[in-house]
């Protein structure tokens, strides 16, 4: 039976976290968790649109509850800000989706001097699930949802060129940023799983769904051609958000997905339909690669995970 809105349990009493959650698939996702009942906090960087988002899920909704945090994961300031304001609000964390993320830039840097897509997409993010840690570790089954991108299957990944690459094309840089997300989502499903933590990471990937994702990048760029272009992709072969939506809450809420499983359409070559168990790449199950990036991603954010057995432990107790 396809997995559909109406398959989503009731989530009430729950607390879910969506970046990026006031356009595209981040929005559809966080209206489908508010509509069951889940408390929802809109962690964004535009204030003014996320402000927009929560209004209409309100008024989507009735009696949605719905909170907003500024969140820039282009600079860890902000990150860390915006995950001390998380903790203050909301202790307990059920779910994490790791959503936001840009798309095929023209070179620029985070304010700490990354490359800004593997710097948002993965090394913001990689500071944010360690920061809210002690959060998602007080709830009884909390969960990571990252989403990548069928594009990671084109990704490689260099320590050398991690924070800044030596040379530099805006496609490879969104594949090695979208690689990043699978190896981190894999990896910190292992280290939960040996550190008997109650928590299971995922990934999961929209398909090829219409969203402002791809007009980003094509805007900043410049190219009226590669508008154009995309556009025209977005109105014959991309789904709906919506339906980009559904891998998300399949991942964060359906009762038989395990962690460290990739979960994106089940329809023709993985890029439209209900959400289905599928197939990451070769290289995003390299436990050695994963393992660099890794720490590599801790010396780069300063942000390390407590993810030992007695850590864990200790830390999910004093949090309850």
């Amino acid at each position: 039976m396809a997995f559909t809105v109406d398959s989503i349990p009731s989530l009430r009493g729950r607390t879910f976290i969506v970046t990026g959650g006031n356009s595209g698939i981040g929005f559809e996702a966080a209206r489908m968790f508010a509509r069951k009942g889940a408390r929802l906090v809109l962690a964004c960087r535009d204030e003014a649109k996320m402000k927009a988002a929560a209004e209409r899920i309100c008024a989507d909704t009735a009696g949605a509850e719905v909170d907003r945090v500024a969140l820039d994961l282009s600079d860890l300031r902000s990150v860390r800000a915006a995950a001390a304001a998380i903790r203050d609000r909301a202790p307990v964390v059920d779910v994490l989706v790791n959503n936001a993320g840009v798309m095929a830039l023209p070179y620029r840097e985070t304010k700490d001097g990354f490359e800004m897509q593997v710097g948002t997409n993965h090394l913001g993010h990689f500071a944010l699930t360690g920061l809210l840690l002690p959060a998602l570790l007080a709830a009884q089954a909390a969960r990571v949802v990252t989403v990548s991108s069928l594009v990671h299957m084109q990704g490689s990944l260099s320590m050398e060129d991690l924070p800044k690459p030596r040379k530099y094309n805006e496609w490879t840089a969104y594949a090695r940023s979208k690689l990043a997300n699978v190896l981190f989502g894999y990896e910190l499903d292992r280290r939960a799983k040996a550190a008997h933590a109650p928590l299971r990471s995922t990934v999961c990937h929209p398909g090829y769904s219409a969203t402002n994702l791809q007009s980003g990048g094509v805007k900043a760029g410049g190219s009226a051609f590669q508008g154009g272009l995309m556009k025209l992709s977005n109105a014959v072969i991309a789904q709906s958000a919506e339906m980009g939506a559904l891998p998300t809450a399949y991942a964060a809420t359906a009762e038989d997905v395990r962690g460290g499983e990739f979960v994106g359409p089940g329809g023709l070559m993985a890029i439209r339909g209900y959400p289905a168990l599928g197939k990451s790449s070769k290289t995003s199950h390299d436990e050695g690669l994963a393992r660099e990036l890794w720490e590599a991603s801790e010396k780069l954010t300063g942000v390390t995970y407590a993810l030992s057995p007695a850590k864990a432990d200790a830390t999910a107790a004093s949090a309850r």
